[in-house]
């Protein structure tokens, strides 16, 4: 019987492995180009990008009420659902050519779907690990999917620099292969079923204790420090420095080239030091990556920064760094764990806490976006260091024997 069991574990995560690979690649041929969808498709400018922002962030917030009304489904009859609206979403925009408005309700939908996979993800990952190391563990997963990620990237890079790829065309075919890749990643979570026992509450369970306070604050900080990343970083390169979809590839390839052997390094890092530590050196890399940031921002909006291959490679060299540093935020789902009163806690929890940092990062966003319009982009980077500040005092208050509460499997 208990060989039965580890046989059927090894087989659950080979076949995790494989959804994480091809969800990797999926998420490098949509989300991670979305901005250039958006200014290349529609014509968008830095104050209606962070509108966008609201039905693309607000999955978030509502992603706590589903996982926690349908806790009794199990993480993955639930990350079958997700995967299915984002199949319907995707498919939608990239073959029925919407008008703008259409398009942000299929963005909508296709960003509910990949909102509730992500805390079922984290879940299912740590669910598969050893209980003494669950960084490193999660950071092999990572690392499989930033792998894969930089795979996505190299054909984003390739098909848009030979115009096989278009985001002015009938049919956007980067967005129809993500599709296709979302059904078999469905088929394969049903396969998954016959060797991996589903992690469910017995009821509905809607999660929020005072003994995660620290974790929602964490949470909170981070939804509005993301945006400046996800949006407002590339933004410079894309709105400032002129870089179309397939110069963004670029960078993609080369942060996830590094981001394979840097992620389960931080896997590693995360179960020697423990998620605190790891805390402090993340919000601390993103003061030095907004400061330069801001500095690049001021200078050439203001017309005193010049030299463009010397601001390229620096600007590409700062947003490097800042991919790195989001590389270190699986620590904050490792401290969760760590410090959950039952097993059952954590998929809601994590739902609790990624709807707390979206409802940040839906305000954030349309704020930076005015910030940027009206007072200049330099003061968007300045926001985000006050941020990064803020965690910094929370991390270092964070007991360090709390990383040793390890729920029982």
């Amino acid at each position: 019987m208990a060989d039965k069991t580890i046989e059927n574990k090894k087989k659950a995560i080979a076949i995790f492995m494989v959804i994480v690979a091809l969800s990797g690649l999926a998420l490098g041929l949509t989300d991670s180009v979305f901005s250039n969808y958006f200014r290349d498709a529609f014509d968008v400018y830095a104050f209606r990008r962070g509108l966008i922002e609201f039905p693309r962030e607000l999955p978030g917030v509502i992603t706590v009420l589903l996982v926690s009304v349908f806790a009794f489904m199990g993480n993955r009859r639930l990350a079958l659902v997700a995967h299915a609206l984002s199949i319907i979403g995707i498919f939608a925009m990239g073959l029925g050519s919407p008008s703008f408005n259409v398009m942000l309700i299929f963005l909508f939908i296709n960003s509910l779907g990949m909102h509730m996979f992500m805390p079922l993800y984290d879940s299912m990952a740590m669910s598969l690990a050893k209980k003494d190391s669950v960084g490193t563990a999660m950071g092999r997963f990572n690392g499989l999917r930033t792998g894969f990620g930089m795979g996505a990237a190299i054909l984003v890079f390739v098909g848009f620099r030979t115009e096989f790829f278009s985001f002015t065309t009938p049919v956007i075919l980067n967005f129809v292969i993500a599709g296709v890749l979302f059904i078999v990643i469905f088929f394969l979570l049903i396969y998954l079923g016959r060797f991996m026992e589903d992690t469910r509450a017995e009821k509905s369970r809607f999660v929020f204790r005072k003994e995660y306070s620290k974790f929602y604050l964490l949470a909170i900080l981070f939804g509005g420090r993301k945006q400046i990343m996800y949006v407002y970083g590339p933004w410079v390169l894309i709105e400032l420095l002129g870089f179309g979809a397939d110069n963004m590839a670029l960078l993609m390839i080369a942060g996830a080239g590094i981001g394979i052997f840097f992620i389960p390094m931080v896997g590693r890092w995360i179960d020697k030091f423990g998620p605190a530590k790891i805390m402090i050196v993340e919000a601390c890399l993103f003061l030095a990556v907004y400061l330069g940031y801001g500095v690049i921002s001021a200078g050439v909006s203001g017309g005193w920064l010049v030299g463009a291959t010397a601001l390229i490679v620096l600007t590409v060299a700062i947003a490097i760094i800042d991919r790195m540093t989001m590389m270190l935020g699986m620590n904050r789902a490792v401290y969760m764990r760590s410090i959950a009163v039952t097993p059952e806690d954590v998929t809601p929890t994590l739902a609790t806490g990624m709807a707390l940092d979206h409802i940040v990062s839906i305000g954030s966003a349309i704020l930076c976006g005015f910030i940027w319009q009206r007072l200049g982009p330099q003061y968007v980077f300045v926001f985000s260091g006050v941020l990064a500040v803020g965690n910094i005092f929370i991390a270092r208050s964070i007991r360090k024997e709390g990383h040793q509460n390890e729920p029982t499997d």
